[in-house]
């Protein structure tokens, strides 16, 4: 997916906002949600790795903290031609990781306690050069501004089923189809951003650590571990985690939307570039 089509494909989400925004209080309504939703963008740009980080409940660390995690994240960040990302901890048990902030000079990378004590030295190298990647690609404060602006939609549309305009040319039906099909439709779009960015994701930092096998070997190990233990996260916040961290949490509608690529696919990818590589040499 190119630049273009996530540029389209974010003025899409926005348009919907702004759409929402009529619904409860007409043009009025919907100039007050654009204006809304581009001030969320300018406190995203600047506040995104904080308010992630409290959503996952991580802490920041420091070298004499975790001085084998820190050398391997700044041998890679070297590698990849990156700033020292500043690496932070979430209390979860679930293996899962994910990178934000809003540049190259405030980006963070976070690993759960969980992934520590879960994968091998190849497969941990695999995960951090992949949320390296993302820093690289500068994903990770596209993916913040996507959740966050999916989460208001859906919170603007619960609003305005229950608070909406009371005019008596307004249509009750409307407003529970657009608190129901607005949420849909901003998933749908986080979806379509989320899926590509993994995979380009899983290439660049295959590239980066050299070994996309390990990384290869980790998704399947996430995979697992997210299905076998749950994360209680934000649904918006999930997209920005490696393997979706919802997964334990039941199928059916969930699964239709995730987020997230299949593991099975991004595996298979990772496999046939190891092999390219391998032949390359």
């Amino acid at each position: 997916m190119g630049n273009i089509k996530v540029f389209a494909l974010m003025a899409g989400m926005t348009a919907l906002f702004g759409a929402v925004g009529a619904m409860i209080g007409g043009q009025g309504g919907m100039i007050m949600a654009l204006v809304f939703a581009a001030l969320m963008n300018v406190v995203m740009y600047w506040a995104s790795a904080g308010m992630v980080l409290k959503m996952y409940r991580a802490q920041k660390i420091t070298r004499e903290q975790a001085p084998e995690l820190y050398d391997m994240v700044d041998r890679l960040r070297q590698r990849a031609g990156l700033p020292m990302p500043t690496l932070a901890i979430a209390p979860h048990a679930q293996p899962n990781a994910f990178a934000t902030g809003r540049d190259y000079d405030h980006a963070v990378v976070c690993v759960t306690e969980g992934l520590l004590d879960l994968v091998t030295r190849d497969e941990l190298e695999g995960v951090i050069a992949h949320e390296l990647a993302h820093i690289k690609t500068r994903d990770m404060l596209l993916q913040t501004v996507t959740a966050t602006l999916a989460g208001a939609i859906s919170n603007l549309a619960n609003f305005g089923l229950f608070f909406g305009s009371q005019d008596e040319d307004s249509n009750p039906a409307a407003a529970i189809g657009m608190a129901i099909l607005a949420p849909i439709a901003a998933m749908i779009i986080q979806m379509a951003i989320s899926r590509q960015r993994e995979f380009k994701a899983d290439a660049v930092g295959a590239q980066i650590s050299g070994r996309p096998i390990g990384l290869a070997n980790a998704l399947r190990r996430l995979e697992a571990g997210a299905r076998a233990v749950p994360m209680h996260v934000s649904p918006a916040a999930a997209p920005l985690a490696q393997v979706n961290p919802l997964a334990a949490h039941g199928g059916g509608m969930r699964k239709l939307f995730s987020t997230h690529p299949p593991t099975e696919e991004r595996v298979a990818r990772l496999e046939a570039l190891q092999s390219e590589m391998r032949m390359a040499a």
